[in-house]
Parts: structure tokens; C-alpha cells; sequence
């Protein structure tokens, strides 16, 4: 196995995981636990596919990927910030919704390619320069195409926003307590609408990348399950944006290592090379329950309704 070849392509596979990880972990830091992830993702990938086929414009594309997570995240707002609905059972609708409405849509279009001028935008490798030029290295994080560098990009972002920024400061204060943030001024189901808004966005946009340039053919259940491996990694990067680009990427790597192991002949039966992501994440749900710390803590007001008439 090409070794570099191989960490290259697990920093494309966990592209997608790394958007989708980030959207999640913006939304929990205010304090609501989306379950819809999965469902999000998949009208992202196929609202952002069928754009790209009817325009063949790269970036009307990725907008509209985005456009359809912040739909359907500004949906689960209304019922869970607004309605006070029940976050998990509100999640689990969302996913539903989105994997019917996916498959609804995309129906007319399984097996079809996305268009050339499309591809030329967002898959084409982009070399940094210098950078790319270091041996090993350059080829593995410097080569690649363009939404790899925004997503890390948007990571390091949200990291400097979170925890050096008023606003940030802001923001999770609401996730800890939105009684205590309520009576010192802050609008709480303002900061709740734009930051569930924008993690609807994210999401949209690592369903988007699966279709647009990771998978660029059509296909029913394109996501396959990375929106639940999402959140559950936000638990394993203990709702760090940082970490989230090392877990993305190991789990991308799990993802591929199959592809990589079929020339060696193992006596491995695929089925079970394919369940190894899936098995990982729940390990890490169990060690996340087994030894809780002050560190990995979730907010506190995670998945709990806010009733200002309470306060």
C-alpha cells in the first residue's frame, strides 16, 4: 500500500465528515442536539447534485447545497426553538424526511454524471505553493481540491470564533445556560436560529461534497450513514473544531482502508472492513460514557427545551 496515496485520499474521504462534524458541533455548542444530520446531508447531496446537472455552474451548486441545510436546519429550529419540540424525536423526523425527500428527487437522475464544467471547478487539485513541494507531506495535505482547504479552513474559523471572540463567548454561554444568558441581555433564540442555521449549512455542504466531487454519479443513499458517524464524532473530538480535522480523517481513512486492503488478499470478509468505521464510533460513545470529564463534557443545556417564562 502507497502509503501517501493513501492519507491523501483519506483527507478527501473525511471531507465530507469534517463539514458535516463541524455543522454539528456549532449547532450542540448552543445547546441543541440534531439528530437530522443524516437526513440533512442527503438533501444537500442531492439538491447540490441536481443543480450542478441542470446549470452545470460549480458554484450555483454548492450554494444550493447549502441552501437546502439551512432549510432544513431553520425547519428544526422553528419546531425545537420555537415550538419547544422534543430535539431527538424532532432529529430523527428530519433524517426520515430528508432520506425520502432525497430519493423522491434523485430518482431521474441515478447513474447520471456530474457535468464537465463542473468537475473542472471543484475537482480539480489545487497546489499550494511551496508547500506542495516538500516531499511526502505536499502530497499529502498540499495537493488537493478546493472545498478540502475551505472545510479545514472553516474548522480553524470556528475554533478562533468559539473561544476568542465576544460573540463566540456568546455563544456558548447560551448552550451552558440560556437562563443566566437571558438575563444578561443576550437574544437567546436569535443566537439558537443563526447558529442552528449555519450548522444546517456546513451539513448541507458535506452532502454536497459527496455528489459534487467524492462520489460525482448519482446514486440513491449517497450519504450511507457518515451523517450518524458525524455525530458521533463530535463526542470524539470532545466538541473541539481542531480535533474534528484529525477525527474526520481517521475516519475517513477507516472508510477507504477496505478499497486499499482488497490486493493483499486477507482473509478478511469485506462486510466486516466495511463495518469498521461504524464500529469504532460506537467504542467511542462507550469510552465517552465510561469516563466522562469536565473536558469532554457536553453544554450543558444540550437536548433540554428552553422556557424563558421558567427563568
Amino acid at each position: 500500500m502507497n502509503i501517501v496515496l493513501f492519507l491523501a485520499a483519506a483527507i478527501q474521504a473525511g471531507t465530507s465528515l469534517l463539514f458535516a462534524t463541524v455543522g454539528e458541533i456549532i449547532t450542540e455548542k448552543v445547546g441543541h442536539l440534531n439528530l437530522g444530520v443524516e437526513g440533512i446531508m442527503l438533501v444537500g447531496a442531492v439538491i447540490g447534485f441536481v443543480t450542478a446537472f441542470e446549470t452545470e455552474n460549480a458554484l450555483l451548486a454548492v450554494i444550493a447545497a447549502m441552501a437546502a441545510g439551512v432549510l432544513l436546519s431553520l425547519i428544526y429550529a422553528f419546531l425545537t426553538v420555537s415550538l419547544r419540540a422534543n430535539q431527538i424525536v424532532t432529529g430523527l423526523a428530519l433524517t426520515i424526511f430528508g432520506a425520502g425527500t432525497s430519493s423522491f428527487i434523485g430518482t431521474s437522475y441515478i447513474g447520471e454524471i456530474v457535468p464537465l464544467n463542473v468537475k473542472a471547478v471543484l475537482q480539480k487539485s489545487i497546489e499550494i505553493p511551496l508547500l506542495s513541494k516538500i516531499p511526502y507531506i505536499g502530497d499529502i495535505f498540499f495537493k488537493h481540491d478546493i472545498l478540502v482547504y475551505i472545510a479545514v479552513t472553516i474548522a480553524i474559523l470556528l475554533g478562533i470564533y468559539m473561544n476568542n471572540t465576544r460573540k463566540g463567548l456568546n455563544l456558548k454561554a447560551v448552550g451552558e445556560n440560556p437562563n443566566a444568558a437571558d438575563a444578561a441581555g443576550l437574544n437567546v433564540s436569535l443566537y439558537k436560529y443563526i447558529h442552528i442555521m449555519i450548522g444546517g449549512a456546513l451539513c448541507g455542504l458535506g452532502g454536497g461534497y459527496l455528489s459534487l466531487v467524492y462520489i460525482p454519479v448519482w446514486q440513491d443513499n449517497v450519504v450511507a450513514g457518515k451523517g450518524w458517524i458525524a455525530v458521533a464524532l463530535v463526542i470524539f473530538v470532545s466538541w473541539s473544531p481542531y480535533v474534528a480535522i484529525a477525527g474526520a480523517y481517521l475516519f475517513g481513512a477507516l472508510d477507504i482502508i477496505g478499497f486499499r486492503l482488497q490486493k493483499y488478499q486477507l482473509n478478511i470478509p469485506q462486510d466486516i472492513i466495511d463495518m469498521a468505521p461504524y464500529i469504532v464510533t460506537i467504542i467511542v460513545i462507550i469510552f465517552a460514557s465510561i469516563k466522562p470529564s469536565l473536558k469532554n463534557n457536553p453544554p450543558k443545556w444540550l437536548g433540554r427545551e428552553y422556557f424563558r417564562e421558567d427563568r
